[in-house]
């Protein structure tokens, strides 16, 4: 089993910027090569939703529309953590932020929960108006 844990979340205003990382270990984690990754978040009262996912090399990435051009994931393999930097922000934004993790490739199925096998605590981000 992987360990995610993720960090950054806060109180921020609309128009900021945040950035959200997530740092993976555990006994079988060997590095996040291996692993395809993945952003979700959840706001009160609604399912948990895909945001970003990010294949083990880091060329492949998927973006659900509300934040594409605002938000980007990118990988740090030396130090076995993903990132959510996110511009912009909304409102709507506002939500818990989770990552998670699956190893081998990623694929379509990235954008369901189902597809993963490791999810960190997640991280609160809240964005005033």
């Amino acid at each position: 089993q992987v360990q995610l844990v993720e960090s950054g979340g806060g109180l921020v205003q609309a128009g900021d910027s945040r950035r959200l990382s997530c740092v993976a270990s555990g006994r079988t984690f060997d590095t996040l090569n291996s692993y395809a990754m993945g952003w979700f978040r959840q706001a009160p009262g609604k399912e948990r939703e895909f945001v970003a996912a990010v294949g083990r090399t880091g060329v492949t990435m998927y973006y659900t529309d509300s934040v594409k051009g605002r938000f980007a994931i990118s990988t740090d393999i030396t130090k076995n953590t993903m990132y959510l930097h996110m511009n912009s922000l909304k409102p709507e934004d506002t939500a818990v932020y989770y990552c998670a993790a699956k190893r081998g490739p990623l694929n379509r199925g990235a954008y369901h929960t189902s597809f993963y096998e490791s999810w960190g605590q997640g991280t609160q981000v809240t964005v005033s108006s």
